[in-house]
């Protein structure tokens, strides 16, 4: 047995597995998930099984001793089957997320095979140098300043703690506190608002950051979802002391975006700091036909968005931009006596993780597929499709429940409890598949168009397939 091998039924070590082994191991998986993406446009959208027949193939007593690779692929993929939800494909409409690009899957299982640790240039330049060269690109495209600081991070609940991170130490670094030194118990108090229909993960990441949800002050929105901009000139009138304010480009119901360039500016005039969580909607900067939705997002401090939504990224992909990159390395960074490091910034300054894979690998191989028309025509299809589905469903007798402005429906069945049937129904067909939610008292079902592969023939048999369980 080789040094530091793990045995397998036939006293073959992992470590020892090279060559065409290794080759046909690999190979195999690859060929699997390649086959699997091909299916999709086919077959049916929702798991084929429940979570507890699933859980019950996967589980079983640890065996003492290992099994073949070859063996234990084949078996994962028998028991996985049953269980894959086709959120990949282009009927899947239940959340905004795309199906992952051709070349930015492929260079997702190039970063596995490499195994690269991203935290900083020294462990892998390569690493390093993609996020380097895919962060400059990603600033460009969304109208960020060119000198804004980029953590590639797992998602929007990352992006948004990150922001906020770097949001608290520079508002208290700016009343003479050191947060991360002294925490902030004793701490001057930071004054926090958000509009009523914020994303949840606003939330999560006050408390995760020990402000704790209370200390959010909800502001009433307008139609849409925007938050009431008067209403925020109130509450901000006469105020003096530290100062948070997250906005939102995208309502998670909607679409709609908040008035970003004047919320921005009333919050500078208070000395605060501009958080957006743009976790989708931030890509219609992308779009010159639907960047006047998000006019003034330059002038916020921070924002945070996700690449496995609107962008077709493989998960986990997501972003913060900081607009003081001081600020954002001082919340973030740290260091050791053991770590090797060069005398710049790092990759790790910006993000929480430091074990890290390279993601950034297939952020920069799926941005060089789409290239900067390719992302544009990405997000104006998909909100063409949503118009176009919206009319279908209005003219077919349905309410459509929102001024549809991006890639968001909401469509209701009259009563909530209908709502809730024909959810149900819908995803049990297999045609297609999404999720209801709640708004403004009322239940709805939420459609979210953001797949590269839907086409207006995919809208047809979604069309179809409500209208058949419909009286």
């Amino acid at each position: 047995m080789a040094v530091g091998g793990t045995v397998g039924t036939m006293g073959e070590s992992v470590s020892d597995m090279s060559g065409s082994g290794l080759r046909e191991l690999f190979g195999r998986a690859a060929a699997e998930a390649a086959a699997y993406r091909e299916s999709l446009g086919e077959r049916p959208v929702g798991a084929a099984m429940s979570f507890a027949e699933v859980r019950a193939g996967f589980r079983r007593p640890l065996g003492q001793q290992g099994r073949p690779p070859a063996e234990v692929i084949e078996e994962l993929i028998t028991l996985a089957d049953g269980g894959l939800v086709a959120s990949a494909g282009p009927r899947y409409f239940g959340f905004v997320v795309g199906g992952a690009l051709p070349a930015a899957s492929a260079a997702d299982i190039l970063a596995i095979g490499w195994d690269q640790n991203a935290w900083n240039s020294v462990l892998s330049p390569t690493a390093a140098a993609a996020e380097a060269a895919a962060g400059e690109w990603l600033k460009d495209l969304l109208g960020l300043p060119p000198a804004a600081s980029v953590g590639f991070v797992t998602g929007a609940q990352a992006a948004n703690t990150v922001g906020l991170a770097a949001a608290r130490h520079h508002v208290l670094k700016n009343v003479g506190w050191d947060v991360e030194k002294d925490g902030l118990a004793g701490a001057p108090r930071i004054r926090i608002l958000a509009g009523e229909e914020r994303h949840a993960t606003i939330d999560r990441s006050l408390r995760l950051l020990g402000f704790g949800s209370g200390s959010l002050e909800p502001v009433p929105c307008k139609d849409n979802g925007v938050i009431d901009l008067d209403e925020l000139r109130t509450r901000l009138a006469g105020h003096e002391g530290p100062l948070i304010v997250c906005l939102q480009a995208g309502n998670v119901n909607t679409g709609a975006s908040d008035s970003l360039g004047d919320a921005c500016e009333l919050i500078h005039e208070y000395g605060g700091w501009a958080h957006v969580d743009g976790a989708f909607g931030l890509w219609a900067a992308a779009s010159p036909t639907h960047r006047h939705q998000v006019a003034g997002l330059e002038l916020a401090d921070s924002w945070g968005c996700d690449g496995h939504k609107w962008l077709n990224l493989p998960y986990d992909s997501g972003f913060v931009f900081c607009a003081h990159p001081d600020s954002h390395a001082a919340a973030l960074g740290y260091s050791a006596s053991y770590l090797i490091r060069s005398e710049d910034p790092e990759p790790g300054d910006y993000v929480l993780e430091s074990s890290r894979r390279a993601r950034g690998l297939a952020v920069w191989a799926g941005l060089q597929e789409l290239g900067r028309d390719g992302v544009t025509h990405l997000v104006d299809t998909c909100c063409a499709l949503a118009r176009s589905l919206a009319g279908q469903l209005t003219a077919a007798g349905y309410e459509v429940g929102n001024e549809v402005v991006l890639n968001q429906i909401l469509v209701s069945f009259g009563n909530d409890a209908e709502t809730n049937r024909v959810a149900t129904a819908l995803q049990s067909t297999g045609t297609c598949w999404m999720g209801p939610t709640t708004y403004h008292s009322k239940r709805y079902l939420r459609i979210s168009i953001s797949n590269h592969q839907t086409t207006p023939q995919h809208l047809t048999q979604t069309l179809q397939a409500i209208q058949s369980i419909t009286p």
